[in-house]
């Protein structure tokens, strides 16, 4: 997914997980440039920076050093680095909610002090720079099941991530007169400390240049039984792969390549076209532009165009609403020469807007998991079974520890696979037959509310279950498919125990 959950390291702590890059000209005005980075996939709406961890967006001045067969680019050494770090939370006065405050160090060393999640951001005096920091909207789709080929709707739907957003003046910051394309990458790094009496942090703990590099190029799914290269390549230096590694990154990537090739069938790459493409894809750096359109098509087309031996047109980068996924698997796959590879959605959760900071607001809507059964037996003999909170009778529950008496009381849930989960009784009615919970911990979410009712159907029930959440930490089509189960699995003993209408 993009940059999403890539390696060991990252799916073991998302507050370091870089998930995408972008690079455009601002839709407010064209003679300024926008990169951004987002972090933390699948956050809550709780979800903060980490304080341990410097994000940093850096750009070099790139060139074209070959064509065709022998397609390269090349990176100065001049960089223009965006370095971010945040603080601790600050408890919130009068009722209002935590607040979490960090700074910006600009490439012309300036430091530029920001407040997370302010709609507005901050800009320097001059106007030259503009920060913002903040939860919003995932951009990325995925609508692919790789394994099968198949269309499916997007993965991410109402997922948010942490977001640093910069705009800047474009001739006054790059000078475009010396060059106008240049590599953007994105990092996350340990920050500065004192020595550690055993071992030492790693150069970096993440970072991300073409979407895609690690999960579908070095982590290929279809390559059974090799090692997984993507902790040892988020620890590489951008610009500068390890010279003594990068034998073992060009194999992976010349025989992922080949195998997504032949993901239709037909192999449509020339073994010296896939060689030169692995080549390319192995310095990793999203290419942008500054004196060519950038559009929502325009990614990939200064590869692809340098590759095939012409001068490239547009201004590559990546918009908050380019497909990359389907763009980036058509060439992969036909090479360009069939059909374009649409997957299951066009489109991301939220599109981007045309106003700073251009990534969509965050998902806060509740999601909604209901299902029903109809059972034969009639409600009180239901009620007493499925009515006791601290009841074991949902197959997937191994164990129930109840905590307390009557509203407030806690159940701890011990699942059949050894989780845990823990719920607290909010309101009972004996009389209705339903009863309303919250969850403490153990599922992904936040917010979750689950009711359960029996109601009369002629001479047997309806029991109806319901929960709504918002998923935190998780994808919301995990936490979905985590919750459908549950409902379903329960009510269908349901019927099996008291037998379904006539």
């Amino acid at each position: 997914m993009s940059d999403h959950v890539d390696g060991p390291r990252s799916i073991g702590d998302p507050a370091i997980d870089l998930s995408d890059l972008f690079a455009f000209a601002s839709p407010e005005n064209a003679a300024r440039t926008v990169v951004a980075a987002c972090v933390f996939p699948s956050a809550g709406t709780s979800a903060m920076f980490s304080n341990a961890v410097n994000h940093s967006i850096v750009i070099r001045r790139a060139s074209v050093g070959g064509l065709g067969n022998a397609a390269k680019f090349r990176t100065g050494s001049e960089e223009f680095r965006f370095s971010c770090r945040f603080g601790p939370l600050e408890q919130g006065h009068d009722g209002a909610k935590p607040t979490q405050r960090g700074a910006c160090t600009l490439p012309d060393g300036q430091t530029l002090p920001f407040t997370v999640n302010d709609e507005k951001g901050v800009s320097t005096p001059d106007n030259t720079y503009r920060v913002y920091a903040g939860l919003r909207s995932d951009p990325f789709f995925l609508a692919w099941i790789f394994a099968s080929m198949k269309k499916v709707p997007n993965l991410l739907q109402h997922d948010n991530v942490l977001c640093i957003v910069i705009e800047f003046d474009t001739r006054r910051v790059l000078d475009p007169t010396k060059g106008s394309l240049f590599g953007l990458i994105a990092e996350t790094s340990p920050l500065p400390h004192a020595g550690s009496l055993i071992g030492h942090d790693p150069p970096r703990f993440d970072w991300v240049g073409r979407p895609e590099q690690t999960n579908m190029r070095l982590n290929n799914s279809a390559m059974k039984g090799t090692d997984d290269l993507r902790d040892l390549w988020n620890q590489q230096t951008p610009f500068a792969i390890s010279e003594r590694l990068r034998p073992v990154f060009r194999e992976r990537m010349l025989d992922s390549l080949t195998i997504w090739d032949m993901r239709d069938g037909k192999a449509q790459w020339a073994p010296e076209a896939l060689a030169a493409s692995a080549e390319v894809f192995l310095d990793d750096f999203l290419l942008f532009d500054v004196a060519k359109p950038i559009t929502d098509t325009s990614f990939l087309e200064i590869e692809k165009s340098t590759l095939n031996g012409r001068p490239y047109q547009t201004g590559g980068g990546r918009t908050i609403d380019a497909n990359v996924i389907d763009i980036l698997l058509t060439w992969m796959v036909n090479h360009d020469q069939g059909a374009f590879l649409q997957g299951g959605a066009t489109g991301a959760t939220r599109p981007g807007t045309k106003v700073f900071p251009y990534m969509a607001s965050p998902n806060m809507e509740l999601q909604t998991v209901a299902d029903s059964v109809d059972v034969s037996a009639p409600p009180d003999q239901v009620w007493a079974l499925v009515g006791i909170f601290g009841g074991t009778w949902h197959p997937l529950i191994a164990k129930i520890q109840v905590t307390g008496a009557g509203i407030g009381q806690l159940r701890t849930i011990e699942t059949i696979d050894g989780k845990q989960i823990v719920e607290r009784l909010e309101a009972i009615d004996n009389d209705q037959r339903q009863y309303r919970y919250t969850m403490v911990s153990g599922v992904p979410a936040s917010d979750y509310t689950g009711t359960l009712d029996v109601k009369p159907k002629g001479t047997g029930s309806t029991v109806t279950w319901r929960v709504q959440y918002r998923a935190d930490g998780q994808p919301d089509i995990i936490v979905k498919t985590v919750v459908t189960t549950l409902l379903k699995t329960g009510l269908d003993s349901l019927k099996s125990r008291f037998g379904a209408p006539k």
